[in-house]
């Protein structure tokens, strides 16, 4: 800390007294809240499955920071809130973070440095890569399967959406992309859902270049390693699937159709072929908005076949007549290609149940900053996109182990506010190592709750 920040300060006018503020206080912590992280790090194996995916190919004898501390650094950082390698330096000295990671509070070296960490994040193979993210897929799965306690899971939902992440520099494979008008990455998040759990568990994130829209190959090749991961783990379950439009294409769908016991809701882009055979249910709600004045929506299904698809498959539509006051009337279509039976409106509102996955990435993306792919190399800012991916799944963690408190259905940021950022003071003795949080912490009940959950005793 730079010596004008070592300086007190005085407020004269604030209360009948003068109050002096100095930063003079050694052991404390801003981040109290992390050593929950490790709690549920540790439940989960997710660190050390993470170890065990990626080959550390550093000379032993010029090593200060072994690979599991530099994980849970990077991992942990996020999780704080500290979203860009260069806030190593801020957190060096930190004791509860030095605690989480070194497993005591005053580790000689302290935590890594920014350019150790920046050295860890660019020295992964396309091959180490790909294991760390069939390691996370398997951690998530396998504390799922904990949770579950022996109970079978009948039915398993898989959500596949691609993320347009923006980028403004010289980073390998950003393309510009008609679709979203900007130069950019394209992220694919992967959530599973078991049977019909509210929530969706985050199974990982597959950075592609910026020019892959439309592009089906890559969806095929996710899943691919997805349905293994499932099967291995829950046997022949039945298995639904819901993309975006972006996966549309022939080859996405023969893979599909493929499948044992597989149901698929696929959107497709609208089109004037579409949109002529969905004209009788929206006229019909056209005449009826028309009529009762307020919003009117019919569902159809028919059989369709694009130029490029081999065979006719079932396409549902809504049709929506959109009324809005102060608004000139807009017709409103929407297309899912599924091969699921019965009623066309019960088809297209199982699609629609992948709303909350739109939730899931709005967390990554601006709680957690998913989006800071700055590396100039491509595969460091998957690495980027697999520690935070790695950083939400500890949060989900810590999401469930907080059922039956006021923070079962908190955000992100709603959980760093109040279980994470909070002061402590560590001390450590021979015996014990002390964290002390403050006495009217406000948030008590729910940080001790999780914690218990989390493996800690009362005392």
């Amino acid at each position: 800390m730079s010596e004008v920040f070592r300086q007190s300060v005085m407020f004269e006018s604030i209360a009948e007294k003068p109050v002096v503020v100095k930063f003079d206080q050694p052991n404390q912590s801003s981040d109290g809240g992390a050593i929950l992280l490790k709690a549920v790090d540790d439940q989960m194996g997710l660190s050390e499955a993470l170890t065990e995916g990626l080959e550390d190919r550093r000379q032993a004898g010029k090593v200060d920071h072994e690979l599991p501390a530099l994980l849970r650094q990077r991992i942990y950082g996020i999780a704080c809130g500290y979203f860009d390698g260069n806030d190593a330096a801020k957190l060096r000295r930190d004791p509860v973070m030095t605690l989480a990671c070194h497993g005591e509070a005053s580790a000689e070296q302290g935590l890594a440095s920014q350019p150790t960490l920046s050295r860890f994040e660019n020295a992964w193979t396309r091959t180490d890569l790909m294991r760390a993210g069939v390691a996370l897929a398997r951690a998530v799965i396998a504390s799922l399967k904990r949770r579950r306690r022996g109970r079978p899971v009948r039915q398993i939902t898989i959500d596949l959406d691609p993320v347009c992440d923006p980028t403004h520099g010289d980073q390998q494979l950003t393309f510009f992309n008609g679709c979203y008008d900007t130069w950019c990455y394209l992220p694919t998040v992967v959530t599973v859902q078991l049977d019909q759990e509210s929530d969706k568990y985050l199974m990982g994130v597959v950075l592609r270049a910026g020019n892959r829209s439309r592009n089906a190959h890559d969806g095929v090749a996710i899943l691919r390693r997805v349905f293994a991961l499932v099967r291995e783990a829950f046997g022949r379950v039945p298995v639904t699937v819901r993309m975006d439009s972006e996966f549309a294409a022939p080859e996405m769908f023969e893979y599909l159709e493929a499948q044992e016991r597989l149901v698929y809701y696929v959107a497709m882009a609208s089109n004037a072929v579409l949109k002529r055979r969905a004209a009788p249910p929206m006229a019909k709600a056209q005449a009826k908005a028309q009529k009762r004045g307020k919003t009117q929506r019919r569902y159809q299904a028919f059989r369709y076949a694009a130029e490029s698809w081999k065979k006719k498959r079932r396409v549902v539509v809504k049709t929506e007549y959109l009324i809005y006051p102060g608004r000139l009337p807009k017709e409103n279509y929407r297309f899912v290609v599924t091969n699921a039976k019965g009623s066309a409106r019960r088809a297209y509102e199982t699609y629609c149940g992948r709303g909350d996955h739109e939730n899931k990435l709005d967390e990554l993306k601006n709680q957690l900053r998913m989006d800071l792919t700055s590396c100039t190399k491509f595969l460091a800012n998957q690495f980027r996109c697999l520690l935070t991916a790695s950083a939400y799944a500890l949060y989900q963690s810590l999401r469930r182990k907080a059922q039956g408190t006021s923070l079962e259905r908190a955000e992100v940021q709603t959980l760093r506010d109040r279980i994470i950022k909070v002061a402590a003071v560590v001390i450590q003795s021979v015996r014990r190592i002390w964290v002390r949080l403050p006495e009217n912490f406000p948030w008590a009940f729910e940080w001790t709750r999780i914690a218990m959950r989390c493996g800690a005793q009362t005392g």
